[in-house]
């Protein structure tokens, strides 16, 4: 809904894609001084004087405009009444409980340096809310403002801006999980990143030379811990933190010899990742090229806008302008040429951006937080137009939208204590219910500490196992990677990693879901658990829809209490015994995170974790199916490709291999189906090792493709049994267990 004020000029969207056009079906109704128009899942009741919009659903009013859009000196918006007592999810990363009702909310992308147990105003801020009742409401307007939850006025909802578009979009389903789907739809959904992106990161503040990062990847192979990727801080460009921003080259003293260095990683399964950021230091190299091409954003005089921060005295590239992507792209062309794999744009909020900054398409106050997101659109489509390999684009601040472009977001500079650890689901949870996939922390935390916690590193480890992006990252007086920590620690983060590595084949088919469908891979548990307690639970998930996660954020506990769905019954996932109870009491001295199985859950695993994802094989999978007589049907998918070809999902250069489960009065079938066409590392057929969880007694009889099945085997120690399959591509069996 866009309002047009005549004596102000049409601003363009940033929430919704260029090309966007959407085919919905409506009936228009005109009555005497109203207008009704019914959609699919609205209904809008517009009055003609004075101007306002109600909607509308089958279960009664939602929300009204009250009066709606707004506009006085120096301020325009929109204001709304909701229902009282009504919860709403939304602003984006803040720590302040998952019902954001009461609260008055800064809408400017800003850092938070070692955050804890609260925080106001974060990295990547988001103006719009969920309501329990699934409904969205998103104000499209980047400006820097305020978005007002019933706080000023009870029952109220407004937001207001200096400047800006005057547009919101409104968005409702009948879930808030069919919602997520539906909101990724209208701002674009996230494409399938490089399946290296959910492997092992080693990464820290900051290798400062060749030789130390050359030595960081080769103990990570001497010690049997998988890695798909090291990341290189600021230092790749300069030996000292401040004073070489801009520089954007190599700083040759200690990186004499960078594209073997890449080449040689890339040789051995592990990507090279840069860390650029916006701004260019007057003394630094770039400089004068930035200021000769009309690269950077500029004063009211028409000249550069410089200001001090803590790195030096800079400018700011213009990333709404022409000039300013063309030449800030040809850095990174020059990058990419060289190897350069994945691109992390750090301070992207940006962290400084005075109000009278002029950019081409306005000026700071108005633009402020569309600056990552056109950063992250300028490298998507120029990284996209160049090779069919899909990008990583890494960044922590952006807008409503920003996943269409790749954006890989993290949680910007967390403090290394518990305390920064137990504000993670929270904010995980608000940034993938409105379509930021990638969202995840900087494993182990980054920011202070000092001394090595052995059991919080162990516990955030774990947690990452179960998210999106597997990274540690710190400032290094304490090594973030856990190569370097004691036997104990290695032994047990290695046991972590390979089985994030083992765990790859769901993962892989999560991200295919994602991006698809529109599904987040992290999901809050009022997706499936209608329950009140659910809508503001911050201290457990769900990943993907099999498992169901309760990160330990305290020390020194031997158990913990869960309380599990009750929409199902429940296996723990390390045992794979069935629970008899949705309250338990959970042990902890052997399990290094809580994670259970919802019953009639497919997992495919690995049977043994590669090195990296380059040995990425699906030929020899495990399949794990978690059996109840409570589940009578239940379907999953396996999604395979070649791991890296953007074009695969238009293509069609993909395979699904779909699982079904039947339960009845004769026993339990499988249909296992493989669809799809040729790709590199395409398999001609699976070897499928099938374990049954929760099978009760030895079966009577196992039959594959109406044969006798042989090499079934049962434990009743642990009530599984296992058959193994073939399944050759484009081809189905049929599993009998009676």
């Amino acid at each position: 809904m866009e309002y047009r004020d005549p004596a102000r000029p049409a601003q363009p969207s940033y929430a919704l894609p260029e090309e966007a056009s959407f085919d919905i079906n409506m009936t228009v109704s005109e009555r005497q001084g109203s207008v009704e128009i019914q959609l699919p899942k609205l209904l809008l009741k517009v009055l003609k004087s004075p101007f306002t919009i109600s909607y509308w659903r089958n279960d009664g009013l939602l929300f009204a405009e009250a009066p709606g859009y707004f506009s006085i000196e120096g301020m325009l918006g929109f204001r709304f009444e909701v229902p009282e007592n009504e919860r709403f999810w939304g602003g984006g990363e803040r720590i302040l409980g998952m019902d954001r009702r009461g609260h008055r909310l800064p809408l400017e992308n800003k850092p938070h340096y070692g955050y804890t147990t609260e925080s106001q105003q974060m990295y990547y801020s988001m103006p719009a809310v969920i309501s329990e009742r699934s409904y969205l409401v998103a104000f499209d307007n980047p400006a820097k403002g305020v978005m007002d939850i019933a706080y000023s006025t009870p029952n109220i909802l407004q937001f207001e801006a200096p400047a800006g578009r005057s547009a919101y979009l409104v968005v409702a389903d009948d879930s808030l999980l069919t919602l997520a789907q539906q909101w990724a739809s209208v701002t674009g959904k996230q494409p399938l990143p490089p399946r290296w992106a959910l492997g092992s990161f080693a990464s820290r503040f900051g290798y400062r030379n060749q030789a130390e990062a050359e030595a960081v990847v080769q103990r990570y192979k001497d010690m049997g811990v998988p890695l798909d990727a090291i990341v290189l801080d600021l230092y790749w460009f300069g030996e000292t933190i401040q004073g070489t921003m801009g520089n954007l080259d190599w700083h040759a003293p200690a990186w004499p010899a960078p594209e073997a260095m890449i080449a040689n990683f890339e040789a051995s399964g592990v990507k090279t990742v840069l860390i650029t950021e916006p701004f260019v230091l007057t003394n630094a190299k770039e400089w004068p090229n930035a200021e000769k091409a009309g690269a950077l954003a500029k004063s009211l005089s028409g000249e550069p806008r410089t200001f001090d921060f803590y790195f030096g005295h800079s400018g700011l590239i213009d990333v709404f302008s022409e000039a300013g992507r063309n030449w800030f792209w040809s850095i990174y062309e020059r990058l990419l040429d060289q190897g350069v794999a994945g691109i992390w744009g750090d301070l992207g909020e940006p962290e400084v951006h005075p109000n009278d900054t002029i950019h081409s398409a306005g000026s700071a106050l108005s633009l402020h937080n569309a600056y990552g997101h056109n950063w992250a659109k300028l490298l998507y489509e120029r990284m996209s137009a160049r090779s069919d390999q899909r990008p990583f684009i890494m960044m922590r601040s952006g807008f409503l939208g920003s996943q269409r472009y790749g954006m890989i977001p993290w949680t910007g500079d967390v403090d290394r204590s518990w305390g920064g650890l137990s504000g993670q689901v929270e904010l995980a949870l608000q940034m993938s219910a409105m379509g930021l996939a990638y969202i995840h922390s900087d494993l182990g935390g980054f920011a202070g500490g000092e001394t090595f916690d052995p059991e919080l590193y162990y516990r955030w480890l774990a947690m990452g196992v179960f998210s999106p992006v597997f990274r540690p990252h710190a400032q290094d007086h304490i090594p973030s990677e856990p190569v370097f920590h004691d036997q104990d620690t290695v032994d047990k983060a290695r046991d972590l990693i390979k089985l994030r590595y083992r765990l790859l084949p769901y993962l892989y088919s999560l991200a295919h879901e994602n991006a698809t469908q529109g599904t987040p891979i992290l999901r809050p548990r009022a997706y499936y658990d209608t329950s009140e307690q659910a809508f503001v639970d911050d201290g457990r998930y769900f990943f993907g829809d099999a498992l169901f996660v309760q990160p330990v954020i305290e020390p020194n506990q031997d158990s913990v209490e869960v309380s599990l769905p009750r929409d199902s019954q429940w296996f723990d996932f390390w045992t794979g015994g069935l629970l008899s109870s949705h309250q338990i009491e959970q042990d902890l001295k052997a399990t290094p995170i809580p994670v259970y199985v919802r019953a009639g859950a497919f997992v495919p695993m690995f049977v043994e974790a590669p090195q990296s994802t380059s040995h990425y094989d699906s030929t020899n999978v495990e399949l794990h199916y978690y059996h109840h007589a409570s589940v009578s049907e239940a379907q999953s998918e396996l999604f395979d490709d070649d791991g890296y070809s953007a074009s695969s999902l238009r293509s069609g250069t993909y395979e699904i291999s779909a699982f079904n489960a039947s339960w009845d009065n004769r026993g339990l079938t499988f249909r296992l189906e493989n669809t799809g066409s040729d790709y590199a590392g395409r398999p001609e057929r699976r070897s499928i090792r099938l374990v049954v969880h929760g099978w009760r007694s030895s079966p009577q009889g196992v039959v594959v493709n109406d044969q006798k099945a042989a090499d079934v085997t049962y434990d009743e120690s642990v009530n599984s049994l296992v058959i193994p399959i073939t399944l050759p591509a484009d081809s189905e069996v049929t599993i009998e267990i009676h």
